[in-house]
């Protein structure tokens, strides 16, 4: 280090000849006419002297991120970019942060937005109290993936929760958001929490009876997340689940663009749950605005579409930002082509 430090303030361009960019990501400030005081140089400092190099991704083109995929052909969402903060390729997806100009810090995965800082909550929100508040006495909740801690955030807000369980299978989706969004990794730091790190679907193969609520927050379809679509993972929710239990996924993506996968996630839950039915709310960065869950019960006479609990109108807007019983109920009515499509 002093080696460095050294170099830096006598022959700085000698510097970055010994230590590539690739390895030492740092440029001398454009504006630096002569070497400052070896004191005042820090090298984790973007304040004074040092500035970090560009952080480069194929996503992002003149300045404008771009989400293109398949699962929604023919369109594509574009957010600005002011600066790039991480990037990196984990044991199972390429996880990028930028900081966009009207949306916050955004987390992308396999180039697919997950979350963003000004329209989470709406998300979050909604998968997680979709199931708890359509429990009578959630003391256990189990999530699956959910890595950004978003949800652990919205479970921990209701005093019957005695303990919530996150499994992500991705250790670096959750380093990366305790640094980049703390405003929703905030839930890992309640003493109710425990966090595993691990594949969702073997770590249900070992749990019975275990849960009052199971929440899978995952990504799309594809990848690592595939498996959690599929009829024998609703077979291990059910079975992890106590009597009366409740579950919510991501429910393939919205009506708009995925009727048929909707439809097709349906069947696999209602053959498995007895109550199972599907909700949605909006979310500007999502595809098409809008994104569906599964709501699945193993009392058949319980009504999802009605919570069982609520908060006053006080505490719904102390809180939450989108959630409330009559958002709840609503969540449930669906335009006619997908009540069609649904039945």
């Amino acid at each position: 280090m002093q080696t460095i430090l050294s170099t830096l303030r006598a022959k700085p361009n000698e510097l970055f000849k010994k230590f590539p960019t690739r390895l030492f990501p740092l440029t001398i400030h454009p504006h630096l006419t002569s070497p400052p005081p070896l004191s005042h140089i820090s090298l984790y400092s973007t304040r004074t002297y040092l500035t970090m190099a560009t952080i480069e991704h194929p996503t992002i083109k003149d300045g404008w991120f771009r989400e293109i995929s398949d699962m929604w052909p023919g369109q594509a969402m574009t957010l600005k970019v002011n600066q790039v903060l991480h990037h990196e390729k984990s044991k199972y997806q390429d996880v990028l942060i930028f900081e966009s100009t009207d949306y916050g810090t955004v987390l992308v995965l396999d180039n697919v937005i997950q979350c963003t800082e000004r329209d989470e909550f709406s998300y979050q929100e909604m998968i997680t109290h979709l199931a708890l508040n359509s429990h009578p006495n959630p003391e256990r909740v189990l999530v699956i993936g959910g890595g950004d801690g978003g949800v652990l955030r919205e479970v921990v807000k209701h005093d019957c929760v005695k303990k919530a369980v996150l499994c992500d299978i991705d250790e670096a989706v959750i380093r990366l958001s305790k640094k980049y969004l703390p405003g929703m990794s905030v839930g890992f730091e309640h003493p109710n929490v425990e966090v595993i790190v691990g594949d969702g679907f073997k770590f249900m193969e070992d749990r019975k009876n275990e849960f009052d609520v199971i929440i899978t927050d995952s990504s799309d379809p594809e990848g690592p997340a595939e498996a959690l679509f599929q009829k024998p993972y609703f077979e291990l929710l059910n079975g992890a689940l106590r009597e009366g239990g409740v579950i919510t996924t991501q429910g393939s993506e919205n009506q708009w663009l995925h009727m048929p996968l909707i439809a097709g996630l349906k069947k696999s839950c209602k053959e498995v749950f007895p109550v199972a039915e599907y909700a949605y709310t909006t979310i500007p960065t999502y595809p098409s605005g809008q994104i569906g869950f599964m709501v699945c019960c193993k009392d058949a006479n319980r009504n999802v579409k009605k919570p069982l609990r609520s908060w006053s109108y006080e505490e719904e807007e102390k809180l939450c930002k989108y959630y409330s019983k009559e958002i709840h109920e609503a969540s449930f009515i669906l335009p006619t082509f997908a009540r069609k499509a649904l039945r």
